[in-house]
């Protein structure tokens, strides 16, 4: 028997709310998705797995929806550039602290054309 209080593994529970449901499926269809959300998705399903992806994706269209319900204002999608190019700033940033605390210091390597692009001659 099981220890009573226990959880082996994380299983999404089932829910009735359809709601819910409808977010759920709203998220799954962002995987090709070229937006913001879409970006989010990909992010969080490498991350964490397809489970945890579709249900943080469909917490985060919620929160979407409730800001629009409730100030009135209509949803406007940065792009997936725009939330790639956000997710890297944050990343260089927390990389930067990280560093720091350390002791370290980041610096970019700066690559000549040579190194990219060796010609080959035969």
């Amino acid at each position: 028997m099981f220890p009573v209080g226990v959880s082996y593994g994380a299983v999404q529970k089932k829910t009735n709310n359809r709601a819910a449901n409808a977010l759920r499926v709203a998220a799954q269809s962002l995987a090709r998705s070229h937006s913001a959300l879409g970006g989010f998705y990909r992010r969080m399903k490498a991350k964490q797995g397809a489970p945890k992806a579709i249900t943080a994706t469909a917490h985060k269209l919620a929160r979407i929806i409730y800001h629009m319900l409730k100030y009135r204002e209509p949803y406007v999608d940065p792009g997936e550039s725009y939330y790639e190019e956000q997710y890297q700033e944050r990343m260089l940033r927390n990389l930067k602290r990280k560093a720091n605390k350390l002791g370290m210091k980041l610096v970019p390597v700066v690559e000549s054309d040579a190194t990219l692009s060796p010609s080959v001659s035969i």
